[in-house]
């Protein structure tokens, strides 16, 4: 069979359609998961959008909401954003394009939204982080839904130094008094920028106070990483803790992205089994020790053949941040995980790059199952 009729055959479309931090202790991660075809099967759509809510949610489930990486938009795929919903709360990591919307068309409640992750600052990461409070905050959606209850977020601290310019020479700088902003300066910034609007909306619609529905956490790195924004930024390091209640329990490590300083990855432990998010990555030990025995891993890949010919000094930055497809399934291996999930995906149309050859590619070295990751796709997490 020649790889255009095998990536035809196998192009299949899976995608479906106020409370405060607890402080108790969780036990450990149990269970692996089993993703079968009818956990991946597509709901009902519309062309061009979803109908929403075709089923209840089980008490744990992976959803991706955007599979895109960026900034560029791309009509295929929304921006980098995934979800877990574990026993009626959910949690969301990374805040791209289209996320909020894709959060309500999936099915998901903002009145549920327990905490944001933010795993770096670049664009396509936050496009919509702060419409999670601007927007998904302002009021009641037609389904009866809004984000009342204050959420916690987490995420990258300020970086504290900026790298030569990629290409070399002189480029100018946005905001030098201040130019590498973390997440607690850039809510504040936007809260900010965004007053005429909130001020309007509180006095004429009763809208609440965005500033009373969010509460940054910037994660510290702890001492003894010799992290450097300027030269190793992802220094061999031991996960360490970032938060944990009575569903989750959430550690991180850092990442190498390229000159982004500080970049992370997250793990989440539930009683329901464990998943991984790389963030933005090369290929990196921290990730695997990060994973390792995880039922899921949600790892970023990048096609570097079907991106053509590239400048030298293009493909040297594409390699120092990111991960080839061809590369993925050995880091999935040495982590021991059952199931590796590949999403912001570089290039990101369907017409580039198949399932089926995201799949062949990510699969050698990988002994476990590999998907490829659609927009709205829920994968359920069972005991």
């Amino acid at each position: 069979m020649s790889q255009t009729t095998e990536d035809a055959k196998d192009r299949t479309t899976t995608t479906a359609a106020g409370v405060r931090r607890r402080s108790l202790l969780l036990g450990g991660a149990a269970g692996s998961v089993g993703i079968g075809t009818a956990a991946l099967a597509p709901s009902a759509c519309a062309k061009g959008r979803p109908i929403t809510h075709t089923r209840p949610f089980g008490p744990a489930e992976l959803v991706i909401l955007g599979t895109s990486a960026g900034p560029p938009p791309e009509p295929d795929r929304a921006g980098i954003s995934s979800a877990l919903h574990i026993e009626g709360r959910n949690y969301l990591i990374d805040c791209g394009r289209s996320s909020v919307t894709n959060y309500y068309d999936v099915g998901l409640r903002y009145a549920d939204l327990d905490s944001v992750f933010i795993t770096h600052l670049h664009a396509d990461h936050v496009a919509d982080y702060y419409n999670v409070f601007l927007l998904a905050g302002w009021g009641l959606t037609d389904d009866n839904d809004a984000l009342t209850q204050r959420v916690d977020v987490h995420g990258p601290g300020p970086a504290g130094a900026l790298r030569p310019p990629f290409r070399g020479g002189e480029v100018p700088t946005v905001s030098p008094v201040d130019p590498t902003p973390g997440l607690a300066d850039m809510t504040e910034r936007l809260i900010a920028a965004y007053a005429y609007s909130s001020n309007l909306f509180i006095r004429d619609s009763g809208s609440p106070d965005p500033r009373d529905l969010v509460d940054v956490h910037e994660l510290q790195i702890p001492s003894g990483v010799p992290a450097d924004p300027l030269g190793d930024t992802a220094p061999p390091m031991a996960p360490f803790p970032v938060v944990e209640d009575d569903r989750v329990r959430v550690t991180a490590v850092l990442v190498p992205h390229g000159p982004v300083f500080p970049s992370y990855a997250y793990r989440f432990d539930t009683d329901h089994g464990s998943v991984v998010f790389s963030g933005d990555t090369s290929v990196s030990a921290n990730v695997v020790r990060l994973a390792q025995g995880a039922d899921v891993l949600v790892h970023e890949a990048i096609d570097l053949e079907a991106l053509g010919d590239l400048p030298p000094a293009a493909l040297d930055h594409l390699k120092q941040s990111h991960t080839s497809v061809a590369d993925v399934g050995a880091v999935a291996e040495q982590a021991g995980v059952d199931t590796l999930v590949l999403s912001h995906l570089v290039p990101a149309a369907h017409a580039l790059v198949s399932d089926a050859r995201w799949r062949r590619r990510a699969q050698q070295g990988f002994s476990g199952r590999v998907v490829v990751g659609e927009d709205l796709m829920r994968i359920p997490l069972p005991r």
